[in-house]
C-alpha cells in the first residue's frame, strides 16, 4: 500500500500544494549551508518579507512610519528591532489592515486558530506559504528516513460537526493515518493491533506518553516505526525514558503555531534546529519570550509576533553534532502570561514546570499533575499517583521554595488525561 499512497500523496499535492516539491528541494540544499550562511539567507528573506509588508499591508506601513523604519532604503537588523512587537490581539483587531491585497496571490487558504489563548483568529495563508510549511514538515521527516505519505498514528483533535467529522475521516485516508483524539484506555488497548505497521506516531506529546505507559508490558513490536514526533504541547523530561523503553527513541520535539509555522524541529541528535529559511527568531530581553517573524507570511504578515512561550536558546557558538549548523532552541520552557495569585503576591504558572523538573533531575522522582486554582492563596495540584507522605513531602518541600503565601493541596488519582484536546499543566478557574 506504500506505493498507492505514496502516488496519491504526489497527486493530492500537485493540485493543493503545487510549490511544495520545490519548496522541499530547496530546503533539502539550504540546511547544508554553513551557520554565517544561513544567518545571511534568514536576514535577506526577513528584508524581503519587510519591504513586501511596507509597500502593501496597511498596517504594518503605519507601524514602520511611526519609528520611521525604511526597509527599502534604510535596512539594518538594529533598526528592523525597534518595530514594537505584535500580540495576537492586534493580529485579531487589526486582521483586514494586516492583509495584503488577495491580488497578488493565485490561491489563499482560510485558516482558523485558537491555540492556548482562547482568541478566535482568522486569517488567509497563501498557497507558497502554506507549502513551504508542509515542506518544512516533510524535511523533518527525511531526517528520520520518514515520508508524509507513511502510516501514521495522529493523536490531534477531532470536529464533532458530522460533516466536517466525515471530511476530516477521509483526509486522514488521503495522507494515509488514522487518528485517536482523547484518552480513553480501551481506545488505546484497541490501537495494539494496528501498531505493527506504524512509521510515524505523532501529535499531543502527553498522549503519546500515554500509550507508551498503557502498553510498556505488552512488548508491541514496532517492526517500522521511524519517528516518534510531539507537538502542540510541551514534551516534558520524564516522558523520554518510557518512550525511549517502548518506541526504541524518544519523542521528537515539532515547535510551531498555526500564524507562526515551523519554528524548529528535533533531528535525531536531540536539537531543536531553528527553521531559518521560514522563520526569524527573537527573545524578548524582559521576560525571555520568543518573538517570531514568519518569513513566509506574504499574504498576513506576521512580524516580531509575541507567541507567548520561553525559550532558551543555544549559544551562538553552539554546533550539533548531526552536521547541521542552524541556530538551536535548547528549550521551550512554557507559556508566558497565565498567573498563579497568592494570598499578596503573583507567580507565573511556569514555576509549575520548574517544580517537577527539579523534582525529575534532582530527585529522581517521575510526577504527572495538573495544577488548578479556584481561590487566591490556595492551589490544588491533581497527581495520578497515590498521594503518599514521600510525595506529599517532596513536592510541598520544593514548592516552598517558589511560593510564599499559598497552600498547595495535593489531589490524588485526579485521571486528568480523561479530557480531550491539549494537556494544559495549570488551569486557572478566577475572573
Amino acid at each position: 500500500m506504500s506505493g498507492f499512497h505514496k502516488w496519491l500523496y504526489f497527486q493530492g499535492a500537485k493540485r493543493r500544494n503545487p510549490s511544495i516539491f520545490q519548496h522541499f528541494s530547496e530546503l533539502k540544499k539550504t540546511e547544508k549551508l554553513s551557520h554565517e550562511q544561513l544567518k545571511e539567507l534568514n536576514e535577506s528573506r526577513l528584508r524581503q518579507l519587510c519591504i513586501f509588508a511596507y509597500q502593501h499591508s496597511t498596517f504594518y506601513k503605519k507601524r514602520f512610519l511611526e519609528i520611521g523604519f525604511d526597509p527599502e532604503n534604510k535596512w539594518s537588523l538594529d533598526e528592523f528591532r525597534k518595530i514594537p512587537p505584535v500580540q495576537k490581539r492586534e493580529l485579531i483587531d487589526f486582521n483586514k489592515e494586516i492583509h495584503t491585497p488577495s491580488s497578488f496571490f493565485k490561491k489563499r487558504f482560510f485558516v482558523e486558530t485558537s491555540g492556548t489563548s482562547g482568541e478566535i483568529l482568522t486569517f488567509f495563508r497563501d498557497e507558497s506559504w502554506d507549502s513551504f510549511n508542509r515542506a518544512s514538515i516533510w524535511r523533518g521527516y527525511s531526517w528520520f528516513g520518514a515520508n508524509p505519505w507513511d502510516r501514521k498514528l495522529y493523536f490531534w483533535g477531532y470536529n464533532t460537526a458530522p460533516l466536517k467529522r466525515l471530511k476530516l475521516r477521509f483526509m486522514d485516508f488521503l495522507v494515509n493515518r488514522f487518528r485517536l483524539f482523547d484518552y480513553d484506555p480501551e481506545k488505546l488497548r484497541k490501537l495494539l493491533p494496528k501498531l505493527k505497521k506504524v512509521n510515524i506516531i505523532e501529535g499531543y506529546s502527553s498522549m503519546i506518553y500515554e500509550l507508551a505507559n498503557l502498553i510498556a508490558d505488552k512488548k508491541p513490536q514496532f517492526d517500522q516505526l521511524k519517528l516518534v514526533k510531539g507537538t502542540s504541547e510541551k514534551v516534558f523530561p520524564h516522558y523520554q525514558p518510557i518512550a525511549s523503553k517502548v518506541y526504541g527513541m524518544s519523542i521528537a520535539n515539532e515547535y510551531g503555531s498555526t500564524e507562526s509555522g515551523i519554528i524548529a524541529f528535533e533531528c535525531p541528535k536531540g536539537s531543536m534546529h531553528i527553521n531559518m529559511e521560514g522563520v526569524f527568531v527573537e527573545k524578548d530581553p524582559e521576560d525571555g519570550g520568543i518573538m517570531v517573524t514568519n518569513l513566509q507570511s506574504y499574504s498576513f504578515p506576521s512580524i516580531r509576533y509575541k507567541l507567548g512561550d520561553q525559550i532558551e536558546l543555544a549559544e551562538d557558538s553552539f554546533r550539533c553534532s548531526c552536521g547541521m549548523e542552524t541556530p538551536v532552541i535548547r528549550e521551550v520552557t512554557g507559556r508566558i502570561g497565565k498567573k498563579i495569585f497568592g494570598k499578596d503576591q503573583i507567580y507565573p504558572s511556569l514555576t509549575l514546570y520548574y517544580i517537577f523538573k527539579n523534582l525529575y533531575f534532582n530527585q529522581h522522582r517521575t510526577i504527572d499533575f495538573q495544577a488548578h486554582q479556584y481561590e487566591k492563596g490556595k492551589l490544588e495540584i491533581w497527581v495520578k499517583e497515590p498521594v503518599t507522605a514521600e510525595i506529599q513531602e517532596l513536592v510541598l518541600t520544593e514548592a516552598a521554595k517558589y511560593f510564599l503565601d499559598i497552600d498547595v493541596i495535593l489531589i490524588e488519582n485526579h485521571d486528568f488525561r480523561q479530557q480531550s484536546g491539549k494537556l494544559r499543566d495549570f488551569v486557572s478557574h478566577l475572573d
